[in-house]
C-alpha cells in the first residue's frame, strides 16, 4: 500500500501518516524516498491497538473525531442485547448464540455470515484476552452486513475454555458491531481497559439480571472515564 491507499484506509491525513510512520509507530518500509506498507501487518498492528495487547500509539480517526457521545456503550449497547447466562459451552457454541441474539434484534442482515466472520477472526487471533474476558469481533468493518454499530454481551457462571491468555475459563463475552473505524478503535480500548480491572469483571458476573448487568457496565464505564459521562 501506498502512504496515500493507507491513509485512506485508516481515515487519517497523509501529513500524521507521514509522521507516524516516522516516529515508527506504523509499521512500514522506505523504498528509497517513498514508505510502502503491508495491509497484513497494518491490520495486526490495529488488533494490538484495539484489544489492547500493545500500547495505544494513536487516537485512529483523530482528525475526524466523533463526538464523544458517541464513544459511550449506552449508544450501541441496551439491556435487551444481554444473555444473562449462555447455554453454550464451546467458543463457536457463545458465537452462534450471541449471533442469533444481534441477528434477531435486527443489527446484523445475515445470522450466518456474521457466525462465520466471527469464527474466521477468532481462528486467527482468540478473542479471549484474559481475566475471563472475550472481545469478539470480524476482521474488517463491514458497513453492507452491520445496520448500525452495536455490542452484544453473554454472561456464562460455569466459563468456557477458550485458549485465554491466562489460561482460564472465559465468562464474559461482548460481541462488537464493526461499522465506523472512527468510533469502534476507541470503544475496544475502552472495553479492554475497563476490564483490566478485576473488580469490573467480579461486578458483571454478579449482578443478577440484564438490567444490573447493563448498570454495571455503565459504572465501570463512569468509574474509569469520568470525563465522558452524560451530562
Amino acid at each position: 500500500m501506498t502512504v496515500k491507499e493507507l491513509a485512506a484506509y485508516l481515515n487519517i491525513n497523509e501529513r500524521t501518516l507521514l509522521k507516524l510512520v516516522s516516529d515508527g509507530a506504523l509499521p512500514g518500509v522506505k523504498i528509497g524516498n517513498q514508505w510502502r506498507f503491508r495491509k497484513v501487518m497494518i491490520d495486526a498492528w490495529l488488533d494490538d491497538q484495539m484489544l489492547g495487547v500493545a500500547p495505544r500509539q494513536v487516537e485512529i480517526g483523530s482528525a475526524t473525531r466523533a463526538p464523544r457521545r458517541m464513544l459511550e456503550l449506552a449508544n450501541c449497547f441496551r439491556p435487551s442485547h444481554i444473555i444473562p447466562q449462555l447455554e453454550a459451552n464451546t467458543m463457536i457454541g457463545v458465537v452462534e448464540e450471541l449471533a442469533a441474539l444481534a441477528n434477531g434484534l435486527g443489527l446484523v442482515r445475515d445470522k450466518n455470515w456474521f457466525v462465520g466472520a466471527l469464527i474466521e477472526r477468532e481462528n486467527i487471533i482468540p478473542g479471549a484476552v484474559g481475566n475471563g474476558v472475550a472481545f469478539l469481533h470480524t476482521m474488517y468493518r463491514h458497513p453492507e452486513q452491520i445496520v448500525r454499530p452495536f455490542m452484544v454481551f453473554g454472561r456464562s457462571s460455569r466459563g468456557v475454555e477458550c485458549d485465554a491468555l491466562d489460561g482460564r475459563p472465559t465468562h464474559l463475552f461482548f460481541v462488537l458491531g464493526l461499522k465506523f473505524q472512527e468510533l469502534q478503535l476507541p470503544w475496544l480500548a475502552k472495553l479492554a481497559q475497563m476490564f483490566a480491572r478485576t473488580e469490573a469483571t467480579g461486578a458483571v458476573l454478579e449482578a443478577p439480571t440484564p438490567e444490573a448487568i447493563f448498570e454495571a457496565l455503565c459504572t465501570a464505564e463512569k468509574t474509569l472515564f469520568p470525563s465522558q459521562s452524560r451530562d
